[in-house]
């Protein structure tokens, strides 16, 4: 299986909005390991490994977040896989 890593980092409306324990709910349910944090300057930052069907499943979620999130930008970067294990809330 090939695996993929993405980098999100969501702009807008994303701190408090329940976007952190949303999306490790949706990657836990998709199998996908990696992290995802709130961020000093008021974003919502988060890594994605696994299957790249789940992490692009998971890169068009964070496109909305949850029902009370304002995404107004997502930078998506692709990065090389570490071979993470689990999925954190940071």
């Amino acid at each position: 299986m090939s695996t993929v890593r993405r980098r999100v980092t969501a702009h807008g409306r994303v701190q408090g909005v329940f976007f952190r324990d949303s999306t490790r709910e949706e990657a836990e349910r998709r199998g996908v390991a990696g992290w995802v944090r709130n961020t000093d300057e008021g974003t919502v930052e988060a890594v994605f490994e696994g299957d790249p069907g789940a992490v692009d499943a998971l890169v068009e979620i964070c496109c909305s977040g949850p029902g009370s999130a304002d995404v107004e930008r997502l930078e998506v970067d692709e990065e090389e896989p570490e071979g993470l294990e689990g999925f954190k809330v940071a």
